[in-house]
């Protein structure tokens, strides 16, 4: 029988190795996964829910999945690409702290040199390890604010603005097909026409009333 306890503690140390020395990464994957977990949530309160009818399941059900996708590559790729330029701007040195300045500057470098060239990287370094302990916690900080910021200009302005032109093209789509439904039903038994029906429809309709008229 697997241990509980043993599971969660083997799951807790791969967190730790893969993502402890990169906390940027990991709260974008965590955040990707909070994204879709809300949106599958989204997607089976709808399908479960027997107030809603099956017509208007077939729209929505796959709308909830489209925003869904839409919200977590928006998320992802946004914040992935402000956190990876942040981490190039500290790599290639144009982005340091005063420690970080004083090491480059010991060493000579200068952008003649090759300091703040997009090739450049003070990782490569050949005394990278005099400096690596400021740098990496410097990097991490600078990687978690950048994809704190590239979180909120996603989750704030391009996610809304996509979801929401999504959201108005779909539902012209929606009203064109849930029309083309109703005109089907609407369509008139083999062997009549439209007006013939509507007639019979009509005359059935004030047979009726004429019936439950009390004297």
């Amino acid at each position: 029988m697997i241990n509980p306890n043993k599971l969660f503690l083997n799951f807790k140390n791969t967190i730790l190795t893969k993502y402890g020395p990169n906390p940027a990464k990991m709260l974008i994957y965590t955040g990707v996964l909070g994204w879709f977990l809300s949106s599958a949530a989204q997607v089976v309160a709808i399908a479960v829910n027997d107030k809603i009818p099956k017509e208007q399941k077939m729209f929505l059900i796959p709308q909830e999945i489209s925003d869904g996708a839409i919200n977590v590559l928006s998320f992802f790729l946004v914040t992935s690409a402000i956190k990876n330029f942040s981490s190039k701007l500290v790599s290639t040195g144009k982005l340091a702290n005063p420690k970080i300045r004083e090491f480059l500057s010991k060493t000579g470098l200068n952008v003649e040199k090759g300091l703040g060239q997009t090739k450049f990287n003070i990782e490569s370094m050949a005394n990278y390890d005099v400096i690596k302990d400021e740098y990496k916690s410097f990097k991490n900080g600078v990687d978690v604010i950048g994809m704190t910021l590239g979180s909120i200009l996603s989750c704030n302005i391009i996610t809304p603005v996509l979801r929401n032109k999504y959201a108005a093209d779909r539902q012209q789509k929606n009203l064109a097909q849930l029309n083309k439904l109703e005109q089907e039903r609407l369509k008139s038994p083999r062997g009549i026409s439209m007006d013939t029906y509507q007639k019979y429809a009509a005359m059935k309709f004030s047979n009726r009333s004429s019936s439950n008229l009390k004297i």
